[in-house]
């Protein structure tokens, strides 16, 4: 804490009455700059992604220490106990298949999706990663997934997945030869993994997270494991349920808005978050509330609640997350009429009224984009949502997001959370290539 008093006292030097010269405005500036975003000879070092590295700024000392103090997360029991009692109604109303939907593996042998899935979900940063693309690309080819040959040629299994223009290639790189690494140690295909280690879903999870360098931390553990359970590909498996929901921004944002977790102040700009502190105490926290959610569940409701809070995933990322809680209600204004109407998609271009009353099509333009949520006429993005209304609907006939009690978007205080962003550690847009010594001026990101 000394470090940040001292920064304090270096600021309040500068007592504004009146008017403030522009010369304390260059040395305000400077203070914060250096204290921010400069580091000096010997300001020490922090370990971390198992090595060694220079502390980014006195701030970062100071961050490092206390940003989980300072953020304070907490996961409301009350409001899990509403989200559990939300959820089971929702199985009881629409099914298992709800919280087991993932993607379409009809066209292929289980050893070869747990294979591709396998050297894929290390990379999957962002889910930026289609399934259906990799299960194409091995098609033409299976041999890109052959572990022999990424071992020997990383690079090349990258380029041959498309992903050599994304960011942190170099991680990517060791992610890829370590993962195989482990597969040609032990003699196995991925497919052998569970069988490998007796069937335990715990154990292997942990060999796994443990394998260092192979990407393979808890989150990305669990969506691999969790898809070779939710997709058949293993069968006769024991201890599913420490799987946990694979945090991200969907379900956090989710978990922020509806209260089952809780922070003393709103998430700070990664601008901020130096290596990343903040998103990684908050993707922890996320996965501790959803698992109390399920906790409660099976509690409460042993005969209707799923075998792992892992399956609770699809329905609050990529449902509720991707599409409920998201700003996909439009409001428009006509250029001919000035007519104001709201419409459930942004491909848009005519002024519905116009049409309606007349048959004239004149253009329109969207103003502004709000959560469904907080509008009487939510339903309209509600009911033309493809897990709605589309032809394999997950949430047939709902009018509104399944937690618009829970959150209550309507009340004048409610506040519309974002999730934490962040900054990678590594990389060439990373915090390690941002650094610059106090008084040389420049550093930062540039994109």
């Amino acid at each position: 804490m000394e470090n940040f008093k001292k920064f304090l006292n270096e600021i309040s030097r500068y007592k504004v009455i009146n008017e403030i010269n522009i010369n304390d405005v260059r040395n305000i500036l400077r203070s914060i700059n250096d204290y921010f975003y400069t580091n000096y000879e010997n300001i020490g070092n922090t370990f971390i992604l198992d090595n060694y590295y220079e502390y980014f700024s006195d701030f970062h000392k100071f961050w490092e220490k206390y940003h989980k103090e300072i953020l304070n997360p907490t996961v409301n029991v009350k409001k899990c106990e509403q989200v559990s009692r939300i959820l089971n109604e929702l199985y009881l109303k629409f099914g298992e298949k709800l919280f087991l939907e993932i993607y379409d593996i009809k066209n292929i042998e289980k050893e070869d999706i747990c294979k591709i899935r396998y050297f894929s979900a290390s990379q999957d940063f962002r889910g930026s990663r289609d399934i259906t693309k990799l299960i194409k690309i091995y098609k033409n080819d299976p041999s890109i997934f052959d572990k022999n040959i990424i071992y020997k040629n990383p690079e090349d299994f990258l380029k041959n997945i498309g992903i050599t223009s994304l960011s942190q290639n170099d991680k990517r790189v060791r992610f890829a030869k370590i993962s195989a690494e482990l597969l040609i140690k032990e003699g196995i295909e991925p497919f052998d993994l569970l069988k490998k280690y007796n069937n335990d879903i715990s154990v292997l999870r942990n060999v796994l997270v443990n394998n260092k360098g192979s990407g393979f931390g808890f989150k990305k553990a669990d969506i691999f494991l969790r898809d070779m359970i939710v997709l058949g590909v293993w069968q006769n498996y024991k201890n599913f349920d420490i799987v946990d929901v694979a945090s991200d921004i969907n379900t956090i944002k989710v978990a922020l808005r509806s209260g089952i977790l809780k922070t003393e102040v709103p998430l700070l700009s990664s601008f901020l978050d130096i290596f990343c502190y903040q998103y990684n105490l908050i993707d922890n926290y996320n996965a501790l509330a959803w698992r109390k959610v399920w906790e409660i569940w099976k509690i409460n409701f042993p005969n209707s609640c799923i075998e792992s809070p892992s399956l609770i995933d699809y329905l609050i990322y990529r449902i509720i997350g991707k599409e409920f809680c998201n700003e996909n209600l439009y409001i428009y204004k006509c250029d001919a009429e000035d007519h104001i109407f709201k419409w459930h998609s942004s491909r848009n271009k005519t002024c519905q009224i116009c049409y309606k009353l007349n048959g004239v099509r004149n253009h329109a333009r969207i103003i502004k984009k709000i959560l469904p949520c907080m509008d009487e006429e939510g339903y309209l993005a509600i009911q033309n949502n493809e897990f709605v209304s589309g032809e394999n609907a997950l949430l047939p006939g709902i009018k509104e997001c399944p937690f618009v009690n829970i959150c209550n978007p309507k009340d004048k205080d409610f506040i519309k959370f974002n999730p934490p962003k962040s900054i990678s550690i590594l990389g060439k847009t990373g915090w390690e290539s941002s650094k610059v010594r106090k008084g040389e001026g420049g550093g930062g990101l540039m994109s």
